[in-house]
Parts: C-alpha cells; structure tokens; sequence
C-alpha cells in the first residue's frame, strides 16, 4: 500500500500529519510511504530525518496524490487535491463533515474512501485514535499560558518584603478534555480556579484539580453516549449565565471551552458579561472556530472590549506544532496499525466494525455515516 503525506495548503497551519517516528513504524509493517519534500519543516522534521525512517521524497505533488492508496493529512483537502485522488483511495484528515458539505460530496462522487478524525469514537477502544481530544488537550494547555503572557499580573500568590500578591482568578466555563487540561495547567501556575460545567458528573474530576466547581440548578443536564454535554434549553441559558456573571465579573481570566458536536458553539458570555469584568481582564475563546462562546469574539483575532482582551485565535495547538504534530502522529499510526491486515498487506474497511462505522464518511461512491446522513437531511 502506497501512502502519501502531503504539506498543509493553510498558510498558517504549523503541524505535520506525520513524523518520522510514525514512518518508521508504518514502513516495518511493510507500507510504501512517500511525503511531499518540506512536508516537516515548520515543526523540527527535516527531509533527511523522513529517508532516515523509510520514507521517499517527492516533490511531484499532484503525481502522489493520483499514486497513493491512502492520503493523510490534518486539514480538509482543497476541492481540485479531490478531482486528483484516485477511485478507492483512502483520505484521512479532518474533514469537518457537518459544515463542509460541498467537499463531501465531492470525495462522494469520485469514489474516495474518507475518514474523518473528527468522527472516531470517545470510547475506550478508540481512546489512542482520538484526534479531536488530543489536540484539544494542548489547545487547553496553550489558553493558558497565552491568557498568562497577556494578562498584567502574575497568576501564583506571592509573599514578598513589599507585601503579599494575590492569586490572579482564573474561570474556566467547560470542563471536558480542553477545560480540564486548562484548570490543570492554571493550578500548577498558582492561580485560583474556579470552573464550571453543564455536566454534573465532572464535579468530582474538577475538584480532583483543585478547582472550586461552580453549582448551578439547571434541572435536567447531562451527556451524549459520547461524552460530548447535551445542548441546554434558552431557559437553562439563561440561568447559566446569571450565576456565571458573577464569577466572570471577579475573574481575571476566563477560558472558555464549550462546543456542541457538528453545531454552532452556544453564546455563554454575554456582552453585558463581557463589560462587567476589569479593565485588563483576558478572555480565551476556544470555541471561536465554530461561532464562539463569547459575544463579542472574532475569530482568528484579538480584540479589546473597555480595556480587556478578548482571543479567538485560530488552531491553538499549531502554536506548540512539535507536541501537536506528535500526538496527531500517533493518532493516526494507531489508527491505521489497527485495521492493518498483514496477510493481505493493506487497510481493512469493516463497516461493521464500531470506530470505522463511527467515522467513514463516503466510501464506493456512497455516503455511509448514519449521523452524516441525518444531519444533511435536516438541512
């Protein structure tokens, strides 16, 4: 089996689908893998260290995607990259399937195989494969320290000759794989962290980090069979947002992390919210991407609002490319180490099997992804 790993056409996309690592492991198992020559430089990965680990270098783009049986990459491919792919190649990448119809459509009608890393499973089988929470587990990372280099004060509590600092107050609304990183990383820098979550169940798992969890009686609440928080009612909002006022209005900072899986992130700071918080408040808006939590968000800016500095940045994690490319790295090694079929030298499509059902989105000129399926339908 041929595999082609080509650059990412964003401009400002710092990862690497692959490393050498992963090259290496995936050429023992008896793979042909080629990447697009530069493909690792944004991220500390030259062409030599690829040869080293198996791997051919091409510069002929366009020929290698019409060669290869399985292409990987991070991003979505453009359009015209579909057109070129041959009939029964198998694309891998995220896809965004729920926004980016069109595109699936497109990979539909020339006959490609797509996976959407999106889509793999939050089960326990599927844990090492799961793409989504590995990144946004650096995203939380990152918030924080960004939210720290941008804040004018210090996050621990200090006792000095000149009198003692305060804890800066740090409020993390979300606490799934993202929010939970972010309180984790917020203690260990000596803030006082309060966080909050639709979901019950993770009190005990905020508390865990040392975090005060913030109570609110929004009636019936909880979680999708994976994982993800139910969408609330325009009530429950409403309710949600009157007890976190308070909490945004003392905060120093405010991370927030909360998305609906394949819908528009739910507003949870108003603009009325936004304003009552301190002139040099810091707010990071993980959400930005799919709508924003945060009234007056931008995505893929930075703006300020009275005084305070609102971030929608885009990608948190290709700001720590190296880490972010492994994790995703090893997603994808794992995923593909998983349906590889040593005596027929190539990649099993079970449609039976759970995690590919759960994330093969077209596949023999159809569309095959049950929740793909409803949604466009709702459309």
């Amino acid at each position: 089996m041929k595999i082609f790993i080509p650059k990412e056409h964003e401009a400002d996309e710092t990862r690497v689908a692959v490393i050498p690592d992963t090259v290496g492991k995936l050429a023992k198992k008896g793979m042909q893998v080629a990447v697009e020559s530069g493909v690792g430089l944004r991220c500390g990965h030259d062409d030599h260290a690829y040869q080293e680990a198996g791997a051919e270098i091409a510069s002929d783009r366009q020929a290698m995607l019409g060669a290869a049986d399985m292409v990987l990459r991070i991003g979505k491919p453009p359009m015209d990259e579909v057109a070129v792919l041959k009939r029964g190649c198998i694309h891998i990448s995220f896809l965004d399937p729920f926004n980016e119809r069109d595109l699936v459509e497109k990979l539909q009608e020339c006959g490609i195989s797509a996976i959407s890393m999106e889509m793999i499973p939050r089960t326990t089988l599927a844990q090492k494969m799961d793409a989504l929470s590995s990144q946004a587990n650096l995203a939380g990372y990152y918030a924080v320290v960004l939210a720290a280099e941008r804040l004018s004060k210090i996050l621990p509590m200090m006792m000095t000759p000149a009198g003692t600092i305060a804890p800066s107050r740090v409020f993390v609304i979300g606490a799934g794989v993202a929010g939970l990183q972010a309180i984790a990383t917020a203690k260990r820098l000596g803030a006082h962290v309060d966080a909050f979550d639709t979901r019950p169940v993770v009190e005990e798992q905020v508390r865990s980090l040392g975090a005060k969890f913030v109570k609110v009686d929004l009636g019936e609440t909880g979680q999708t069979k994976d994982g993800y928080a139910k969408e609330l009612t325009e009530e429950q909002q409403q309710k949600q947002r009157e007890a976190m006022a308070k909490v945004c209005a003392q905060s120093d900072i405010v991370i927030t992390t909360a998305q609906l899986f394949g819908r528009k992130a739910p507003l949870i700071v108003t603009q009325e919210m936004v304003e009552s918080m301190r002139p040099g408040s810091v707010i990071v808006d993980l959400a930005a991407e799919s709508g924003g939590n945060v009234a007056c968000t931008e995505a893929g800016k930075e703006v300020e609002v009275n005084g305070m500095r609102i971030i929608g940045l885009r990608n948190l994690p290709g700001h720590v490319a190296v880490h972010a490319s492994q994790m995703y790295s090893a997603n994808l090694g794992n995923l593909i180490e998983a349906y590889w079929s040593e005596e027929d030298k190539a990649f099993g499509l079970d449609l039976e099997d759970e995690i590919i059902r759960g994330c093969l989105i077209t596949h023999d000129g159809e569309l095959v992804n049950e929740m793909i399926k409803e949604a466009y339908a709702k459309q």
